[in-house]
């Protein structure tokens, strides 16, 4: 028996035992007793977790995976699920440190990222497979057109390693893309506690015309007066580090 993938779910089933052993292997299992893994399926990496000491926490939605992993695995039990992801609140953790892995469903990737970025103070790192796409974004460097609102706001809390590449034959059913593995490893920059608000705002805004000068592009915002000759407004948004926006969003604050 097996789970029929189902398609409003975005399941793209990992059937390579090795990527499986890879990205697990991407984690530390340092500093953390707990681990979660996002779209466990039929288990192909939950079972490597299973060797591990860590308490594995399983969010899945699919009752028919749910089935599937409690009656293959014996290890698993009901206690092991913990529902839809983007609804987790974390509360059970009780201030404890978790780690996240696995293979996402493309649908919700970013819904999935933003997420780790609210509870970043309890997520010291994450280990998962992103369409091919999104794992660039995230880890894209300024000046280059991957570059962008994901890129900046992840960067600001984590640092980004895009692992490797996996291709499209080793699902099933095979996605239509070329998938990405990254992993984040917590590092909040200075400067930015306090100002989370604003620095999205300033970002956002700023790549939402990415092609205008930030001058044009963050005049809806109301730039204060003192910062009108700034040299960051002659540049566009593309062309400012993680720390030159967080710098900026700073000296913004003090102005106000």
């Amino acid at each position: 028996m097996s789970v029929k993938a189902k398609k409003h779910l975005g399941q793209h089933f990992l059937t390579d035992e090795n990527i499986a052993r890879k990205i697990v292997e991407g984690l530390s299992f340092e500093g953390y007793n707990d681990i979660m893994e996002v779209g466990p399926g039929m288990g192909v990496l939950t079972k490597y977790l299973l060797e591990k000491d860590h308490k594995i926490y399983l969010a899945e939605i699919d009752n028919e995976s749910i089935e599937y992993l409690k009656n293959n695995y014996s290890k698993i039990t009901q206690d092991n699920f913990v529902g839809d992801f983007l609804k987790q609140d974390f509360d059970f953790m009780q201030h404890e440190q978790i780690a996240i892995i696995g293979n996402f469903p493309y649908n919700i990737s970013s819904q999935i990222l933003f997420k780790i970025i609210d509870h970043y103070g309890i997520i010291p790192e994450m280990v998962g497979m992103f369409q091919k796409e999104v794992a660039e974004r995230t880890a894209a460097v300024p000046r280059t057109k991957d570059y962008g609102i994901l890129s900046v706001l992840i960067q600001a809390y984590y640092d980004v390693s895009y692992l490797f590449t996996v291709h499209e034959n080793v699902f099933n059913p095979p996605p239509k893309v070329k998938s990405g593995v990254i992993k984040l490893t917590r590092n909040p920059k200075e400067g930015l506690a306090g100002n989370e608000i604003l620095f999205k705002q300033i970002v956002k805004t700023g790549f939402n015309q990415r092609r205008k000068k930030l001058s044009n592009a963050l005049k809806s915002l109301n730039i204060p007066e003192n910062l009108k000759d700034h040299i960051f407004l002659d540049k566009r948004a593309e062309e400012l580090s993680v720390l030159d926006f967080i710098a900026f969003t700073q000296l913004w604050k003090e102005s106000l």
